[in-house]
């Protein structure tokens, strides 16, 4: 016999059926595929009715040269307000470093550029948590990576914004004078608690 989770919706004690039950959700907010090249994405005007916030990004540089590095940066804060650990490997080695004070969370993800296997994309997911509250600085997850039939790498890595300012406006960019291939696509979602 299947079993049905119920939820108290009321000081009541009525029972609602699982179909009218808040179990919070994954909002899609806003997305950008490139129909050409460009140097940075941004994000800005951020609705602060969300508990976190997650970035969906599939991306290429459109330079050559070896695997690139992308980071974040949050209300246009420039100053040296970051810091970022990470995690690499590439099937050969392993690597971890960290950066303190810096003016972005640095190195936070990785993709290919285009000296790599033709049409090659890396994929991230970014992680930003409380990003809406004032009263603690903020903390970054990033999963990324790509494969090149043969060769690629991955990266788990983290990051802080040393500041207590909710978060409006998301700059995306890369290390370098770099620009995001055509078709790059970026996307944001709020993440909603069950129950709210």
């Amino acid at each position: 016999m299947a079993v049905l989770s119920l939820k108290n919706k009321s000081k009541q004690s009525f029972l609602t059926a699982p179909s009218e039950i808040d179990l919070g959700a994954m909002i899609p907010l806003m997305t950008t595929t490139l129909s050409t090249s460009a140097a940075s994405v941004t994000f800005s005007d951020i609705p602060q009715n969300y508990e976190h916030l997650q970035i969906r990004g599939i991306m290429r540089d459109a330079r050559a040269g070896t695997v690139n590095d992308g980071w974040l940066r949050f209300n246009g804060d420039t100053g040296s307000n970051y810091a970022a650990h990470k995690l690499n490997g590439d099937g050969a080695s392993a690597t971890a470093t960290g950066a303190a004070t810096k003016t972005n969370t640095e190195d936070l993800f990785r993709f290919p550029t285009d000296n790599n296997t033709a049409s090659v994309f890396g994929a991230s997911i970014i992680d930003i948590f409380d990003y809406a509250s004032t009263n603690k600085y903020k903390t970054v997850r990033a999963l990324s990576g790509y494969d090149a039939n043969g060769s690629g790498v991955i990266r788990f890595s983290s990051g802080l914004w040393q500041s207590t300012s909710a978060i409006t406006s998301i700059i995306i960019d890369s290390d370098g004078s770099v620009n995001w291939s055509q078709y790059s696509s970026f996307a944001l979602y709020g993440i909603k608690r069950a129950g709210v």
